[in-house]
């Protein structure tokens, strides 16, 4: 593993070819509490002049993404986005691939929250659809048209994945066995994660737009830092974890950078002589 050393950076071999493809998480890489950092939207726009293509590779729900984000998609400064953990790719085009729970899988993870006694939601490709409501949340309803309250919406809609939201930090359904239903359980947060097929992954998303754009997965870098970046790690050729990054994120990373605050995306890109 490379560390950057962020008070007198060692020198990279520069050898190393420039990646053709960058792919970003949004959360804590590109943005803080929801806002993309300025630089990072700088160095985004710099990137764009280049034959780099710049992809995100989000957790996040599509319905649900920021708006500075998608603007950057509107103006072709990003060239695509992966989103619901690569369960849904697309760009200005259309769509990539997409890989939607199939009945007798959002049948079950109904159950297994439900046995819990948790609120949950699942992600469409236009809404955010909760089981029930708090306070909360009926606040964030009331901000967000594209959040609604349904528990019944994912039998009649295509839906991608499913949040829940734990009472406390110790309680993260740890007793369920999702392994058995070909399911898996993926934290973004010490209380939040994601149940999703077995096989859904950042990984495969990525894997779907390396095939739409010609080019190998150890051609790529990515940006991340968090629990279900693991896998977007393991899969390109360049993974490069941020600062404040998960531990067992930066024990998969080949580089470990700077926080956004460090500008560490830039750290990275600099020694590796790319424009930002």
């Amino acid at each position: 593993m490379f560390i950057v050393d962020k008070a007198a950076p060692a020198s990279i071999n520069h050898t190393l070819p420039v990646p053709k493809v960058i792919f970003f998480d949004i959360d804590d890489t590109l943005s803080r509490n929801g806002i993309i950092a300025t630089h990072n939207q700088a160095t985004l726009e710099a990137l764009a002049k280049t034959d780099i293509k710049l992809v995100i590779s989000t957790g996040r729900s599509k319905a649900i993404l920021p708006a500075d984000i998608l603007a950057l998609l509107e103006a072709d400064v990003l060239d695509a986005i992966i989103c619901m953990n690569g369960q849904y790719s697309f760009d200005n085009k259309g769509l990539i691939s997409h890989y939607p729970l199939s009945a007798e899988q959002a049948d079950k993870i109904v159950q297994l929250c439900q046995t819990s006694q948790l609120i949950h939601k699942f992600d469409s490709a236009t809404h955010i659809a909760w089981s029930d409501e708090n306070e909360r949340l009926r606040d964030f309803n009331a901000k967000t048209p594209n959040s609604i309250v349904d528990p019944l919406y994912y039998q009649s809609n295509p839906v991608y994945q499913c949040s829940v939201f734990f009472n406390n930090q110790f309680d993260k359904m740890q007793d369920i066995d999702f392994a058995q239903d070909d399911l898996k359980l993926v934290h973004w947060h010490h209380i939040g994660a994601d149940i999703l097929p077995a096989n859904a992954s950042k990984a495969r998303g990525i894997k779907d737009v390396c095939r739409y754009y010609g080019v190998d997965a150890s051609e790529c870098m990515a940006f991340g830092d968090g629990m279900n970046d693991l896998e977007m790690f393991d899969l390109v050729g360049y993974a490069v974890a941020m600062g404040d990054a998960q531990p067992a994120l930066i024990e998969r990373a080949d580089f470990v950078t700077g926080t956004i605050e460090e500008r560490g995306i830039q750290s990275v890109l600099e020694q590796f002589h790319i424009a930002s």
